[in-house]
């Protein structure tokens, strides 16, 4: 090795280091994400919950059915969405 190819070298591990640096997630963006994380997860799941126990309602007598289809097919929902969200960051 010369020391010319060293020298690039080690400026473009410099360069690569200093944008890495740059580009690092602060606490704010990092707090954030786990928020967005929380909602994706957290809302089909509420939602599904919600749409089981008013189409229970709608049944006489005592039934949770649609209730715990509808919260197992949340959770389902939910957990796609918050793969599909860290797949694509």
């Amino acid at each position: 090795m010369t020391a010319m190819s060293c020298a690039a070298k080690v400026e473009s591990q410099v360069r690569r280091m200093k944008k890495a640096e740059r580009e690092r997630p602060n606490l704010l963006a990092q707090t954030v994400y786990i928020g967005t994380l929380g909602l994706l997860l957290v809302l089909p799941v509420v939602a599904g919950a919600y749409l089981g126990h008013w189409l229970d309602s709608l049944v006489s007598g005592y039934s949770i059915r649609w209730t715990m289809s509808m919260l197992f097919l949340g959770v389902v929902v939910g957990g796609l969405n918050v793969y599909l969200f860290i797949r694509d960051k």
